[in-house]
């Protein structure tokens, strides 16, 4: 009898601990995953992918943009902010999509064979000596030894840029045909004007814009801000109707783990380690909640990824699945690099998406003015 009665309860023990299996629900056409390699430049690097998809998705064809095309752009843009507030901003690599998208209004596209921000012998990313050495120079001037600041930082800036990434591009070929920056991007059929990014947090009144006050929003980008269920909806609603999303989020949990390809929130703190290869309880995420973690500084704006379908595991729970740019060695990153992110974890570590205007639901819309 005692037997049997351990039998049944190593089986039920054995039933509550599934290990994930998943299965793909809604897939959206993108290009590779790749790397950014050692640099801050994830807000590039995603929402590239993310305009790589659209590119996709309007003209039915993959081009492979260049990351660093647009990172040589906006750089100059934001030492002048740090110089003109007098180094009480932010400097430093990150940044937000909207960056990249004011980036492909004001300076287009080129394609990644045109501009790869790579030396001759150079076959990853690595900005960590650029950005030190363009961060004492803005600093020096910003101290002002000469009582005088002189308009030759804009040339000293531009020539460090030129020498660890390339000086920038004014006409190149591609497939044939000469192109501008510009003209690319009208090849393209993107329209910057046309994306907006939603987030969701009680300081601002909601189906209203506001400058979210977060350390990479150097350049005071708006966001449009709903509850919390509607930040959930126009993500899916985006995907259900062939749209991908981009994402900024929080990645500093100890249970976002690329090396197992998830992001859960465990209903219990215990539960933290097993969640990861095992379907646990998760939490239930309120907007209160959210607030409450976004200000106690435990949910921060610390990495951009790319949204490009679902995934179900075998109880029928939803993930959403997420391009990163952390490469694809299966020793640091599962999935092919791809990370698995719970509606939990979304719902209280995403700061915001962007997405196109069109892809909003038609209700949600009419309150935004969309």
């Amino acid at each position: 009898m005692r037997v049997i009665i351990f039998f049944l309860f190593f089986s039920s023990v054995a039933l509550q601990a599934q290990n994930y299996q998943f299965s793909e629900d809604i897939n959206i056409a993108c290009t590779p995953v790749i790397s950014q390699g050692r640099t801050g430049t994830c807000w590039s690097f995603s929402t590239s992918s993310f305009l790589e998809s659209e590119i996709i998705r309007l003209k039915g064809k993959p081009i492979d943009l260049s990351e660093m095309y647009t990172v040589r752009q906006i750089y100059p843009e934001k030492a002048e902010n740090y110089i003109m507030r007098q180094g009480k901003a932010q400097f430093s690599q990150g940044g937000l999509a909207h960056d990249v998208l004011h980036s492909v209004s004001k300076y287009g596209l080129v394609p990644q064979s045109v501009y790869d921000g790579l030396d001759t012998n150079q076959t990853d990313h690595n900005h960590t000596e650029m950005v030190a050495i363009l961060t004492a120079m803005l600093n020096r001037y910003i101290e002002n030894p000469a009582k005088e600041l002189s308009p030759k930082w804009k040339m000293a800036v531009s020539s460090v840029l030129d020498a660890y990434l390339g000086a920038t591009v004014n006409e190149f070929e591609y497939d044939g045909t000469t192109f501008t920056p510009m003209s690319f991007l009208e090849m393209t059929g993107i329209s910057p004007k046309d994306y907006i990014t939603v987030t969701s947090f009680k300081q601002a009144p909601f189906y209203s814009t506001f400058i979210l006050n977060i350390p990479d929003n150097f350049s005071n980008g708006s966001f449009y801000n709903v509850p919390l269920d509607e930040l959930v909806e126009v993500t899916d609603n985006a995907l259900k109707n062939g749209f991908s999303v981009e994402l900024d989020v929080d990645v500093s949990e100890q249970t976002f783990s690329s090396k197992h390809g998830v992001a859960v929130i465990p209903s219990n703190d215990s539960d933290s380690k097993a969640i990861l290869s095992e379907i646990k309880p998760e939490k239930q995420i309120t907007q209160d909640y959210r607030q409450q973690e976004f200000e106690n500084y435990n949910t921060t704006d610390d990495h951009l990824m790319h949204i490009v379908g679902t995934i179900k595991d075998q109880k029928g729970n939803t993930y959403y699945k997420v391009k990163n740019s952390w490469g694809t060695d299966a020793n640091r990153n599962a999935n092919g690099g791809y990370i698995y992110m719970s509606k939990a974890y979304f719902k209280l570590k995403a700061i915001s998406v962007t997405v196109h205007k069109d892809a909003l639901p038609k209700a949600i819309a009419n309150k935004l003015n969309k």
